[in-house]
């Protein structure tokens, strides 16, 4: 899917095109966003920016945002991907349409747990609603785009590994885990399907990403530092290393 199997996670507000050229360097894939698409999700997200200080992309033009980050980086060596948060299908349908044409990968975000993300169906609560969120994989899959989920661990009355079935069965070509502190759960959907499995959470440096290697993921994301060249350089490093082994 990409090379290095690196990539630099979502981080509302901040992953644009130009957070994605500065890590271009050690990662091969950059999920930009999150971004709000509808009106639901994106009164969500100015609630939590008025509510709580969050920093979040609210554009006027949520679509026309999508495009113009990732034509930014058409000449960077980069696999570009965009998360995208949305509480009715229609506007994950028009993202990857845009995804598509600009030759990169729609993420569709069923792992933000804020409740106002989730009081209007966006985020962590498509974990529960398996049948909305086959949905939105299927009809964006419709579209020629390369689909996939980032899913959270650890979230009370959700098999991970039978929802990633159900993921694969509806089109999506990935998962992107965030495992919590639950790190095995990615042998567990590595075993259940033959989804290109993208581990998260917690990769700082060598042991870190030695153990998603050996829990069989194809890929390791790092989240909050991947604006810190120092941890993606002892990162990119890691992954040299282990995942040829």
């Amino acid at each position: 899917m990409f090379e290095p199997p690196l990539a630099l996670a979502s981080l509302s507000g901040e992953a644009d095109a130009d957070w994605a050229r500065a890590g271009a360097d050690y990662a091969g894939a950059a999920f930009l966003g999150g971004i709000a698409l509808d009106a639901e999700s994106r009164a969500a997200a100015r609630e939590m920016v008025r509510d709580r200080d969050r920093t979040e992309f609210l554009p006027e033009d949520p679509l026309a945002f999508v495009d113009h980050e990732l034509a930014a980086l058409e000449d960077v060596p980069i696999r570009p991907g965009f998360n995208v948060r949305s509480a009715t299908p229609g506007p994950v349908v028009d993202a990857a349409r845009v995804c598509r044409d600009r030759g990169a990968v729609l993420e569709i975000n069923a792992h933000c747990r804020q409740d106002e993300l989730c009081g209007v169906g966006c985020g962590e609560t498509l974990l529960r609603d398996s049948e909305r969120l086959r949905e939105y994989v299927a009809r964006a899959t419709e579209t020629g785009a390369p689909v996939g989920v980032k899913v959270r661990a650890e979230v009370p009355g959700v098999d991970l590994p039978a929802l990633a079935t159900e993921l694969e069965d509806a089109g999506a070509s990935f998962v992107h885990v965030d495992a919590m502190d639950t790190e095995s759960v990615i042998a567990a959907v590595v075993a259940a399907t033959d989804l290109y499995v993208i581990a998260n959470n917690g990769v700082r440096d060598d042991e870190t990403v030695r153990e998603y290697a050996a829990y069989g993921a194809d890929a390791v994301s790092v989240g909050r530092p991947s604006d810190d060249p120092a941890v993606l350089e002892r990162v990119r490093g890691a992954v040299d290393r282990r995942f040829d082994d």
